[in-house]
């Protein structure tokens, strides 16, 4: 990323800790539905399935945080598992804020039928959740679909040909997808992504730029900024800015770990000003112009961890995956 957009977002970060306070302060939250940083559970969700030319399926999942702010670590186990069969299906042990859609998935065969998978998860509040993964053909995935439920689509009003012939990015890792670290040293994370460009990125039309408030954190005091916060936003609840950007965050693994630049939510943050495609304000970061996206990792406890990447366009995605073994 390059270093504008990075100070944008130390600064936005540094008025939007004021902009809490005065968000605390007016009884916002109080006068909305229950916000909740902390103690609340996850819960899983089947997201559906795709099919793929050889036959077989592919079913998908994702989930819930209540939490905005919490996050939630559950080892494979009896708390966090697939039956009948193996426990151990590919599934996050380390579960981000809010909702986080198409997580991760995994392949079926042709002939898998009427069958059914189970994913079954018990987090901080005690509470079964279950999520059960099938085939029933109302769950049936194609891209528009998924496209429409990230918020891509505008509430599934855009279905443009330029929409329809969006092709999910391409990632390629850089280097090993096994890696050794101690802790407290930092790690460079490399990739490489391509796309085509779509979707493109919306454009407002005169009347919404007319009616659009003048968004200036730089210059503004985080009263003003409370106050366009709390304008409605010119798109529905759930959607999202499009553009492409890549981010990495923690799937599996209980230490913390911090990035040397600031990494794009991939979780549905709606709050106005944070770094999330859901975000009011969110702006697109500027892209490589060779494609490849370079960031460091540092790994603060010992452990075994790993890290998924994400390339979105914002409309479809692509992921990759690096197991990071950290010695004391």
């Amino acid at each position: 990323m390059t270093n504008k957009y990075m100070n944008r977002i130390s600064t936005i970060a540094r008025r939007f800790m004021l902009l809490s306070l005065l968000f605390a302060a007016s009884g916002v939250f109080a006068q909305t539905r229950p916000y909740y940083e902390q103690g609340q559970g996850v819960s899983a969700v089947y997201e559906g399935w795709t099919a793929n030319d050889d036959g077989s399926f592919n079913l998908m999942f994702g989930y819930m945080n209540e939490n905005w702010d919490e996050e939630i670590d559950v080892p494979v186990g009896a708390n966090n598992s697939f039956s009948p069969g193996p426990a151990d299906r590919g599934q996050p042990t380390h579960f981000l804020p809010r909702r986080n859609r198409y997580v991760f998935e995994f392949q079926v065969p042709a002939d898998f039928g009427e069958q059914e998978l189970v994913w079954t998860l018990v987090t901080t509040d005690g509470v079964t959740q279950k999520a059960f993964g099938s085939l029933h053909r109302d769950y049936f995935l194609d891209d528009i679909t998924i496209m429409s439920e990230t918020g891509a689509t505008g509430s599934g009003r855009d279905t443009s040909p330029e929409l329809r012939a969006n092709i999910k990015p391409m990632v390629t890792l850089k280097g090993s997808a096994n890696r050794t670290v101690a802790v407290g040293e930092s790690l460079e994370l490399a990739v490489k992504v391509m796309d085509d460009g779509l979707p493109p990125v919306k454009v407002l039309s005169p009347g919404q730029l007319a009616r659009r408030p003048a968004w200036d954190p730089e210059n503004m005091t985080p009263r003003e900024m409370l106050k366009l916060a709390l304008e409605p936003p010119l798109r529905g609840t759930v959607a999202k800015v499009v553009g492409l950007h890549f981010t990495w965050f923690v799937y599996r693994g209980d230490g913390e770990v911090s990035f040397d630049s600031p990494q794009v939510a991939p979780w549905e943050d709606t709050r106005a000003f944070q770094n999330s495609p859901w975000s009011p304000f969110w702006i697109v970061p500027e892209a490589p112009e060779d494609g490849a996206w370079t960031t460091e990792a540092t790994f603060h406890e010992a452990g075994t961890y790993v890290l998924h990447g994400r390339a979105d366009d914002g409309g479809l995605y692509a992921d990759v995956e690096v197991t990071i073994s950290v010695e004391p």
